[in-house]
């Protein structure tokens, strides 16, 4: 017996699991079922899992929300009007209902971190190459410039902390040359775990405000931090605008002018869902030399938010160790109403390790009545 002998879990759609489909949510990758476990789902299973179920996923994977023409539509447990979120909204939707114990999901750009955020859960998004991905399917299959990766979902920080701590511990660089030889490493666990942090607080990314809700919730775990000793001091937010250009206006996420998804859905002679339909449009084919220079402005980014960080002290001279960000601008919206990623995308493009905590639940009125004078900032904030 393994040490997670006969716990139920659930996995996204995109993971191998031996005779089994895994479409991505397209109709053309319905049976034809995986030969093999992905190494990960290997692994779970050498650990006593039982997996009880693939979720569902958005057409391609590319969306905040959980709508496919395959599978259909998976909305919140709590409100059917609203959406769990995505891309991992079906494992969230499954974790929040009870259904299982333990979810995995992938996130390219927030898929773990928002549907945990829209369903009060827990959810781990390690930097790419910390967790295998291979046996894993994926849209944009072959691009290097911002990878995917896989990481845990669940109700408590107990249960993230296990499944993620034996998943590492079994040497998931041994089968896959992606990945560097890191262990876990307890020393640096129980250090960070028991003095007191500077955290580095980021209220707005500087592009779309937050509802009052969340802006409530941010303030009131400020206030408990620094009650519990920990240093906050303010994070400078100048470079975020240059980040979401890359992956918005510049079209990180299309550079193939949409292909990619553009032939799948084809293959299938399935329709387009509206949003995905909206994201191919968007796209522009650019040159390899167009998308070196992307790269390039990628780098520069990297390494001036790095230098940053590292310049960055507190009042009393320490340095920042840690992020607190908004996950999203919004609580859980109705459905087809997610539009703004930019505050997961930014941790995203940087290749961060984020991590999605619940803190707060809304009222069904609003914090103020269920108005407030909003005075948008730009075109993406109205």
């Amino acid at each position: 017996m393994g040490p997670l002998h006969g716990v139920p879990i659930t996995v996204k759609d995109q993971f191998n699991i031996k005779g089994l489909n895994s479409t991505l949510a397209y109709v053309a990758k319905a049976f034809a079922p995986a030969e093999n476990d992905a190494p990960l789902i290997e692994t779970l299973k050498k650990l006593g899992v039982i997996i009880i179920a693939k979720t569902n996923l958005p057409q391609s994977i590319m969306w905040c929300e959980t709508d496919n023409p395959l599978w259909g539509l998976t909305t919140h447990p709590e409100d059917p009007n609203l959406t769990p979120g995505g891309s991992s909204g079906g494992e969230a939707a499954m974790l929040s209902m009870g259904a299982s114990i333990i979810g995995w999901g992938t996130g390219i750009g927030g898929s773990i971190r928002i549907p945990c955020h829209m369903n009060g859960l827990w959810g781990l998004e390690p930097s790419s190459g910390r967790l295998s991905y291979r046996g894993v399917e994926v849209t944009l299959d072959g691009q290097q410039h911002i990878l995917s990766a896989v990481g845990p979902m669940a109700r408590s920080l107990s249960s993230l902390k296990l499944v993620a701590k034996l998943a590492i511990e079994a040497e998931p660089w041994a089968i896959d040359p992606q990945l560097p030889p890191v262990p876990w490493r307890d020393d640096i666990f129980q250090i960070m775990s028991t003095r007191p942090l500077v955290v580095g607080a980021m209220l707005d990314d500087g592009m779309v405000k937050i509802h009052p809700p969340i802006e409530r919730a941010f303030r009131d775990l400020i206030t408990k931090l620094e009650a519990a000793g920990h240093e906050v001091v303010e994070w400078d937010t100048s470079l975020n605008s240059s980040i979401i250009d890359i992956n918005e206006q510049d079209g990180y996420y299309s550079a193939d002018g949409g292909e990619d998804i553009r032939s799948s859905v084809s293959a299938g002679g399935e329709p387009f869902i509206p949003q995905i339909q909206a994201f191919v449009n968007r796209g522009t084919p650019i040159s390899v030399f167009e998308y070196w220079q992307l790269n390039k402005r990628k780098i520069a980014i990297q390494e001036a938010y790095h230098d940053m960080w590292d310049n960055k002290r507190s009042p009393t001279g320490r340095p920042v160790d840690v992020l607190l960000v908004p996950t999203m601008p919004h609580t859980a919206v109705p459905r087809g109403s997610c539009r703004w990623t930019g505050y997961t995308k930014i941790f995203n493009l940087l290749d961060y390790t984020a991590l999605t905590f619940p803190a707060g639940k809304a009222s069904k009125g609003g914090d103020d009545g269920g108005f407030w004078e909003h005075i948008p900032r730009n075109k993406i904030d109205a």
